[in-house]
């Protein structure tokens, strides 16, 4: 690796032309990743490629009329003290915020890097030029800002927030509360059941925990199994199925929990008492994500689980 303060003028300007590349095909990336689900945004970020490129074109056009044609190959992670950048425009699908969070780190670093170099340079048309993009990078935050303004219009910000909601019931409320559902009702007529017929809270742990883990991995297959996610939109099978097993899994385990009181009537009671929260929820998740009127979620959702528990019951006393 070399020092930053041993590159010649020419070693320089062939860094600044590699920078200026790498940061507008980075931009171009952050622009195919969000052109899907956000359109408006993807189109700033296609503009700030384009910048980059042009800025590229004049540090060539300086460094021909300077060194001649030939342009060596000096990459930042060539020079010792820069820092590596986390390849956030290879993770799809792109997080809008860490994008946006990145591209003004970028801009900072670029800024930075001209002002540094200045001192180096001799030439007087290599520093206005150096000074000259220095200075367009220190504005560039603003740059986007302005860009956002143009393009991202209050429709269309609000279309890819609504797309971004969207996308994150259908991605992760949706396969969570399938799960949650799952675990907190399927599981509760067998430990229930296991309860009353040994009146042994460490028998009714032991079916409860075994029916959780065994629901929440059953239900991360079925979930993950069940679409690609390419046509309905509804992203990563994997981290659908992740979602629904967890939650299943969490589902059974709260009013299993209980029956680690050696008390089986205390036990009992915290469980049921336990099994009401998580109904509970249940009915806030569908009216607050889903649209459905509160007192019909709660209806719903209380009798089910109210005739589970009551069918479980019954077959341990039986």
């Amino acid at each position: 690796m070399r020092n930053f303060d041993d590159l010649s003028e020419r070693e320089m300007l062939a860094l600044a032309i590699s920078n200026e590349e790498e940061d507008s095909r980075i931009y171009a990336d952050f622009a195919d990743g969000l052109i899907e689900n956000y359109p408006a945004s993807a189109k700033v970020f296609t503009e700030m490629a384009a910048e980059e490129n042009e800025h590229r074109r004049q540090l060539i056009d300086l460094f021909a009329s300077k060194f001649g044609e030939h342009i060596p190959l000096i990459r930042r992670q060539d020079i010792r003290g820069y820092i590596p950048q986390k390849p956030v425009w290879q993770v799809r699908p792109l997080n809008l915020d860490h994008v946006r969070a990145h591209a003004h780190d970028m801009e900072r670093a670029a800024a930075r890097f001209y002002r540094t170099a200045i001192p180096r340079a001799s030439d007087a048309s290599i520093r206005k030029l150096l000074g000259d993009l220095a200075e367009v990078e220190d504005k560039h935050d603003n740059r986007v800002a302005v860009l956002e303004a143009e393009v991202l219009t209050e429709s269309a910000r609000r279309s890819e927030e609504e797309g971004q909601r969207r996308r994150f019931i259908l991605q992760i409320i949706q396969p969570g509360l399938v799960g949650l559902m799952d675990g907190s009702v399927s599981t509760l007529a067998p430990v229930f059941a296991a309860a009353f017929a040994t009146h042994n809270p460490w028998n009714a742990f032991v079916v409860g925990l075994a029916a959780s883990i065994g629901a929440g991995i059953s239900m991360g297959f079925a979930e993950a199994l069940s679409d690609d996610g390419k046509l309905s939109g509804r992203g990563s099978p994997m981290l659908r199925g992740l979602v629904c097993g967890l939650m299943t899994t969490a589902g059974g385990i709260g009013h299993t929990l209980p029956f680690l009181i050696p008390s089986f009537y205390a036990a009992t009671a915290v469980a049921i008492c336990v099994v009401v929260v998580e109904l509970l929820t249940i009915s806030w998740v569908q009216w607050r994500f889903m649209d459905v009127p509160p007192v019909s979620a709660a209806a719903k959702v209380m009798l089910g689980g109210a005739l589970v528990l009551a069918a479980g019951i019954l077959i341990g006393e039986s």
